[in-house]
């Protein structure tokens, strides 16, 4: 009953979450350089060194986002567009393990891709016959451990490019870098970015929210 269940859901996400939002976060800008005044040296500093005008002290370095006292679970209705997702786990009784000890990694849908699912795909996942469904798709967007972005990255290179998270749902993620942006890849095919630059820190761990929706091998 479960699996067939499972080749349901799957039959009726793929499709929409093949057509989601997988553009990559555009890159932040670059300030416009002032052209020295005439006649004084002109000196080049490499790429990303901050500048600052003459006579002024160099700004402070920005200190990495603190970690929170909270949970993940707790921390995520805080973080706007994501009201579904909280939702979810609510309904799979995801929340109580999530508020455990850990460390766990979150990759978040935003409530824009779920938004994009057909119509009453959400209201057959949340019915009390299909929690254990439920429960499976959304393992599929956690990983043990706390990984920030940068660690992420970190594997990605060590891998020579890419690198296999694998989730609490026992299939993985490839990790991979698109246009400096994390591309999460799952068992499926199905793509989504980390969207926001920022890792939201927990006391238990780490929540990255994403574009799009990963889905677990189904049938």
């Amino acid at each position: 009953m479960r699996s067939t269940f499972l080749l349901t859901a799957g039959l009726m996400l793929a499709p929409a979450i093949a057509t989601a939002q997988t553009t990559a976060p555009a890159a932040p800008a670059t300030a416009p350089q002032t052209a020295p005044a005439t006649g004084a040296p002109t000196t080049t500093a490499p790429a990303g060194t901050p500048q600052t005008a003459p006579g002024t002290a160099a700004p402070a370095t920005a200190a990495a986002a603190p970690v929170g006292t909270g949970t993940i679970v707790q921390a995520l209705p805080s973080i706007p567009a994501h009201a579904t997702l909280v939702r979810l786990l609510t309904a799979a009784k995801l929340d109580a393990q999530l508020g455990g000890p850990g460390p766990f990694t979150l990759f978040a849908p935003n409530d824009e891709a779920f938004s994009r699912l057909p119509a009453g795909t959400l209201d057959t996942l949340l019915a009390p016959a299909n929690v254990a469904s439920l429960t499976t798709i959304l393992k599929n967007h956690v990983v043990s451990g706390a990984l920030t972005s940068d660690q992420i990255k970190s594997q990605i290179t060590a891998g020579g490019g890419r690198a296999t998270l694998t989730t609490l749902s026992g299939q993985p993620l490839v990790a991979t870098i698109d246009n400096g942006s994390i591309l999460l890849t799952d068992a499926v095919g199905n793509k989504s970015y980390v969207d926001k630059p920022a890792d939201v820190r927990e006391a238990n761990g780490v929540i990255h929210s994403t574009n799009g929706i990963s889905l677990p091998k189904l049938g």
